[in-house]
């Protein structure tokens, strides 16, 4: 008997109403193969053409990286001559410069405008400050430390990785390096530019700066510190050109509490900027050694004064 014939006398051995259900329940078994079709089609990624590269991808994926701070900047106001507001003032050369000469008037960069000494502590701010041209550490070509070296009227590299970011100031030739990689250590001994560590909150760069000599000041009229001091700094990107730069102070032996310095950092945006060379040294000699060379009989200070006791 063929196949055919077989089939036939089965089908017509079964009933219709079982002829009908099997045919229902092929349909819907067909219908729900499909429909899970079109659902793994739906959910499944797009396939990658074969132009796209690895690279286009990557690319594609957003990473939170930190601002690149890396370039020329510069402070363009009066702090380095005094972090407090101030007029324009005479400076020991205004007999030979003239107008040249002058210290310039400047607002304070000081939040809340002045400086929260103890009230003991303040008087010696006015005795530096009234012998400031033979006292000041950076007329002397000492490091100015950190905050001061930042607004010292010179630009500044800034050179940054992820593990460490390079500074080298124009002023002095000094540099200092901000560890990224090193939280909670310390330096052994102090030093004139301190021991810093750097980390990023979000897009800001926070430093920690410690164990400074207590020989700088902050400024040349005579606003000073003890070895007590700490700073934190703050280098927060406004755009491309400009940097918000915030110092806080602590120093519980001077001051009654912390206090913060706030100004604009600039980028230097000439084709050829760069950091030139100043080797302070030779131009503070005359101040320090002037009065050791033979057959001497000038002043001994840039004032004209002969103080006791040589500088």
């Amino acid at each position: 008997m063929s196949d055919t014939n077989s089939i036939t006398m089965r089908d017509e051995l079964l009933p219709k109403s079982y002829s009908f259900h099997l045919a229902n329940l092929v349909f819907w078994k067909t219908m729900s193969l499909l429909l899970l079709g079109v659902l793994i089609t739906s959910c499944s990624p797009a396939p990658t053409s074969p132009n796209e590269t690895s690279s286009e991808l990557a690319s594609s994926i957003e990473v939170n990286e930190p601002p690149d701070l890396s370039g020329i900047w510069q402070a363009l106001n009066t702090a380095h001559w005094d972090v407090e507001g101030h007029t324009a003032r005479g400076m020991p050369v205004t007999n030979i410069l003239g107008a040249y000469g002058v210290m310039q008037a400047g607002t304070s960069v000081v939040v809340g405008d002045e400086i929260p000494y103890l009230p003991e502590m303040r008087a010696q701010q006015e005795s530096n400050q009234a012998d400031w041209a033979n006292l000041d550490p950076a007329a002397k070509c000492y490091i100015p430390g950190i905050p001061r070296q930042t607004y010292m009227p010179a630009p500044f590299q800034i050179l940054q990785t992820d593990s460490e970011i390079f500074i080298a100031y124009q002023w002095g030739s000094n540099s200092r390096s901000i560890f990224m990689d090193r939280p909670g250590t310390s330096a052994p001994i102090p030093s004139w530019m301190g021991y810093s560590l750097g980390r990023w909150e979000g897009d800001t760069l926070v430093v920690d700066v410690s164990s400074q000599m207590s020989d700088t000041w902050f400024d040349a009229a005579g606003n000073y510190h003890s070895d007590e001091l700490h700073v934190e700094e703050r280098y927060s990107l406004i755009d491309d050109n400009h940097i918000e730069y915030e110092a806080t102070i602590t120093d519980p032996k001077v001051f009654r509490e912390p206090w913060t310095i706030r100004m604009p950092l600039y980028r230097r945006i000439e084709n050829d900027a760069r950091i030139l060379e100043f080797k302070c040294v030779e131009f503070a000699e005359d101040l320090l050694y002037e009065h050791l060379r033979k057959d001497y009989e000038g002043p001994r200070a840039l004032d004209g004064s002969i103080p006791e006791n040589p500088v």
